[in-house]
């Protein structure tokens, strides 16, 4: 019998998390589903630790390491469901988290997506998510009016809380493997700009921001980025759209920054329209490398005391 729901899960080199992820999933209270555990290449004893997980609902392939993307679009393939749920190998969800996107599912049908609300965790400090035009204090579920307004402070899509109809994937395309990093941007992006996107702000998903081995721990330099002049002809009709690449172009370019590849960060900068930056922003840019770094430093320090002072949004 088809299953409600296919939970993709890439795993490369998680061995420290993949047990307590997994047991988040065995924990749901709605219970309909599969569990497809993509093991990319991983040289460490995560594949271990799954194996020694007994329960009929999981599936485990194991493949050449090939990069996230491949490896979520592998599980798709996989997937006997047609609405396909995904999560990092890291990450956690709330006990409810299924049932909230079933519930969003089928309350909101048609849509190309269907996000729930999420926590960050950076070691024992929780930084609440923030979605622009959408009610902090009290509970909101609908259809998104305006996906790239709302994401222009915490993006309304995140991997480990999103589920996607395979109907999505058949229109629009998979995740971009020629990217290995911000492939789920641009995977959010294209599906935003053909469907409707419906959202609860309801938190069932944890983000943990200070897992090892991630991508976004490599400099950018020795990454494939997405480029986000690919929707050049989109954003000059789109001003949220505009104003939402414009923040993600400001991100990477600070990135550069940092790395002290001065070069990349201006010609990034240069396609921004400055009018969408804060004065802060634009003032944190000029900055000499050294001082921007202390300011993160500080930035870090206050995300300790539960504040966050959001430089890049």
């Amino acid at each position: 019998m088809k299953p409600y729901f296919s939970i993709i899960i890439p795993l490369y080199n998680k061995e420290r998390h993949i047990t307590d992820t997994l047991n988040s999933v065995w924990s749901q209270s709605f219970a309909d589903y599969e569990v497809i555990v993509i093991n990319d290449g991983s040289t460490d004893h995560s594949l271990e630790k799954v194996e020694t997980l007994k329960d009929e609902r999981l599936n485990i392939y194991s493949i050449k390491n090939k990069g996230v993307s491949y490896a979520r679009n592998y599980g798709i393939s996989k997937a006997k469901s047609d609405l396909i749920v995904f999560l990092d190998a890291d990450d956690l969800w709330l006990e409810h988290h299924l049932q909230d996107l079933k519930d969003l599912y089928e309350q909101y049908p048609g849509c190309g997506m269907y996000c729930t609300g999420y926590d960050k965790k950076s070691e024992q400090v929780v930084i609440p998510s923030k979605f622009k035009g959408i009610s902090e204090k009290i509970a909101w579920k609908g259809i998104v009016d305006d996906y790239f307004y709302s994401s222009q402070m915490s993006s309304i899509a995140w991997t480990s809380a999103v589920m996607i109809p395979k109907t999505t994937f058949d229109n629009i395309g998979h995740f971009n493997t020629a990217y290995n990093s911000g492939e789920d941007t641009d995977l959010w992006i294209r599906i935003a700009l053909e469907f409707p996107v419906a959202f609860s702000n309801t938190v069932s998903a944890i983000h943990n921001l200070s897992s090892e081995h991630k991508i976004t721990d490599l400099k950018l330099s020795a990454r494939h980025h997405i480029d986000f002049n690919w929707f050049q002809k989109e954003e000059k009709e789109n001003e949220s759209l505009k104003k939402y690449l414009d923040l993600n172009r400001y991100s990477v370019a600070i990135q550069y920054k940092l790395e002290g590849n001065s070069v990349s960060a201006k010609n990034i900068y240069k396609d921004i329209d400055t009018d969408n930056l804060t004065t802060l922003q634009k003032r944190l840019f000029n900055l000499p490398t050294t001082i921007i770094k202390q300011l993160l430093k500080s930035r870090n320090f206050l995300r300790r005391l539960h504040l966050d002072l959001r430089l890049f949004r």
